[in-house]
């Protein structure tokens, strides 16, 4: 039961991913207004390049943030049936949050936290 399960599960995922996105596409409402098209679709025309480099930090404060909100989503349940789970569970824990504090401490030193 374990293979075909998987293999259900995973082709579902697909199907209604795929479903998801016809639909969508199916009855939004279209437009082509040509102001559409524009970078920030505030129907001016640019001054100067519209592809703007931005630094590095943003995207590293944002995937931390992305690396601390998914800690949240595991704790969560983890904590809901801590009762149940025995010292293994505990163990594993420690060793999650042990994995994320080495990454917060690495990005904290090459201060990937300051915002400036």
């Amino acid at each position: 039961m374990g293979s075909e399960a998987i293999i259900v599960f995973f082709l579902a995922g697909i199907v209604l991913v795929a479903g998801a996105n016809f639909l969508s596409n199916l009855i939004s409402p279209k437009s082509d207004n040509l102001q559409k098209r524009e970078p920030y679709e505030s129907g001016m025309t640019t001054i100067g390049p519209t592809w703007v480099q931005f630094k590095v930090g943003y995207y590293l404060f944002a995937i931390l943030f992305l690396i601390f909100d998914v800690e949240v989503a595991f704790l969560v349940p983890w904590a809901v049936v801590f009762g149940d789970l025995g010292t293994v569970a505990l163990a594993e824990i420690i060793i999650f949050l042990a994995i994320l504090g080495l990454g917060l401490g690495y990005a904290w030193k090459k201060g990937a936290l300051k915002w400036e």
